[in-house]
């Protein structure tokens, strides 16, 4: 028989499993120099006043196997709001399973739900496995989009920049 995954919503108590999983991401992806979120952190942004993203979390057998880290965008030419996924992990020992496919079908059904125009993500272009992966879902790369971000000490900079 082949293994079942069942997905819930992350709650308050579930944020050292969630800090456990993005600190594994981390490890996968070589970005673990770059984690700097807390528990405290996570319980405040994304179970206290102000929660800005969503986690789902993916158990088999009772175990944790996987989980997806969200949040609503929205796009001004549908004029409806998306669902980005931030992150995505599968735990090794359940990766060929289709735990990851299972995450991805929920959030897709979540997004009809929610009425939301499209569901969207990044993936490292390193990660061949992936892109395979998620091209064999039916999703397309985006080659005409260059992604900016702007953090640190040029975040500081620029939201200063008025003020001299």
């Amino acid at each position: 028989m082949a293994p079942t995954l069942e997905i819930r919503f992350a709650n308050e108590d579930d944020a050292p499993l969630v800090l456990s999983f993005i600190k594994r991401l981390a490890e996968y992806e070589r970005l673990s120099h770059e984690v700097v979120a807390t528990e405290e952190v996570l319980r405040e942004t994304l179970f206290g006043e102000r929660r800005v993203a969503e986690v789902l979390l993916g158990y088999s057998d009772g175990e944790p196997a996987a989980f997806a880290l969200f949040f609503h965008n929205f796009s001004t030419f549908l004029g409806k709001p998306g669902i980005y996924l931030e992150d995505l992990f599968v735990m090794p020992e359940h990766r060929g399973s289709g735990f990851g496919k299972e995450m991805l079908r929920y959030l897709a059904r979540l997004a009809k739900e929610r009425d939301c125009g499209r569901l969207e993500w990044w993936v490292l272009d390193w990660n061949e496995d992936a892109i395979r992966f998620y091209k064999s879902l039916g999703a397309v790369p985006m080659d005409e989009w260059t992604v900016f971000r702007v953090a640190g000490n040029s975040l500081d900079s620029l939201a200063d920049e008025d003020r001299r």
